[in-house]
């Protein structure tokens, strides 16, 4: 595809992700982009990855194949009209946002349906912004394709390729089903961990004991409860009737373990924990889903002076940046004394691999 055109509008962590993976697998790919903070449009162009930056929308658009809607949910489809007049014939324009009704809506109202095919590449960082893209956070992570009823196969198959060409795992689902899937996976884990952080909150003491003592299993559940609060407003309007039904059988599973472990039945409880257990062991370990994965363990090493500058050294000798590190004070599920978090998992291996030579004691999560 080096002699396509294509556009971006908005370019944040998942389009300058997907610009420098198409850049980094077809060079002479001619990538425009438009959004809002010039300076990053300046970086990437410096960087290679965008040829022309736009202005606003405009007559440019008549030269691209293919549009990338990558603002917020909210926006996107307000984009779809300003763009509509300067399609070429056979443009695609397709979209990254991680709810797909609201804007098949807007595209069926807009007459829009034989240009457009949606896209949710299913990956994340607690980073956002360009500067935080890279060109390959959407490797091995599922992109999900939702084409619409006037989408031809030929158009479909156009962004599974380029899906392919950045190393994601292309998935072609109908926007209905993509909704209440990922309400399911990962609308209402946001839900539960913000809510499960502010019951702790909520009812904990005068001296924040409960606070102090989170930790281990806590903190790993509740981690995407920091998350933006904006872009989490905007996920749960634009799918609040999937959220609202998936909220529901939740709350009817949990009204259910309430009462079984009122009448103390343990063989229940046991049931419940087992089931959990043997299909959590069976989720694939090989691709990324919706929800950023933290990239950490554990190390267990006693408490002495200058252990853990000893540790730093032996990882920074190896050029390996560390993004987090810090004593686990609560450590009742096996976890280490040490947890150290990394940007990505390739840094990750190569922590451990390195830390393994040394003999140190090491706990995956």
């Amino acid at each position: 595809m080096n002699d396509e055109v294509i556009a971006f509008i908005g370019l944040g962590l998942i389009g300058g992700s997907i610009a420098r993976g198409i850049k980094r697998e077809a060079p002479d790919t001619k990538i425009m982009a438009y959004m809002r903070t010039r300076s990053r449009l300046d970086k990437a162009r410096e960087d290679g990855i965008v040829d022309v930056i736009l202005d606003g929308i405009g007559e440019e658009l008549s030269e691209c194949d293919f549009i990338f809607l990558c603002t917020p949910v909210e926006y996107n489809a307000d984009y779809l009209s300003k763009i509509q007049p300067f399609l070429k014939p056979g443009a695609i324009i397709t979209d990254v946002g991680s709810t797909k009704t609201d804007i098949h809506e807007a595209v069926i109202r807009l007459g829009m349906e034989s240009w457009f095919v949606g896209g949710h590449p299913m990956a994340g960082s607690e980073k956002t912004g360009y500067e935080n893209s890279t060109d390959h956070l959407l490797e091995n992570a599922y992109y999900i394709i939702t084409p619409t009823a006037q989408t031809t196969k030929e158009q479909t198959n156009r962004i599974v390729h380029i899906a392919e060409m950045i190393g994601s795992i292309p998935i072609v689902l109908d926007y209905h089903e993509h909704d209440f899937v990922t309400a399911a996976i990962s609308h209402l884990p946001h839900i539960v961990a913000s809510s499960l952080v502010n019951l702790v909150k909520d009812s904990d003491n005068q001296q924040g004991l409960m606070k102090r003592l989170a930790a281990g299993g806590f903190k790993d559940i509740t981690r995407i409860a920091s998350s933006s609060p904006e872009m989490w407003e905007q996920i749960c309007m634009t799918n609040h009737k999937n959220l609202s039904l998936i909220l529901e059988r939740y709350i009817a599973s949990l009204n259910l373990i309430l009462g079984e472990l009122n009448k103390k039945n343990g063989s229940y409880i046991n049931q419940l924990f087992e089931t959990s257990r043997d299909y959590r062991n069976s989720f694939s370990e090989k691709a990324t889903g919706p929800i950023a994965p933290e990239y950490s363990f554990t190390v267990d090493m006693a408490d002495e002076v200058g252990a853990i500058s000893t540790l730093s050294v032996i990882l920074a000798a190896k050029g390996i940046s560390i993004r987090n590190i810090g004593i686990n004070h609560n450590r009742e599920h096996g976890e280490g004394t040490l947890r150290i978090a990394f940007y990505d998992k390739e840094t990750m291996d190569q922590a451990w691999n390195q830390l393994e030579r040394y003999h140190y004691e090491l706990i995956s999560n």
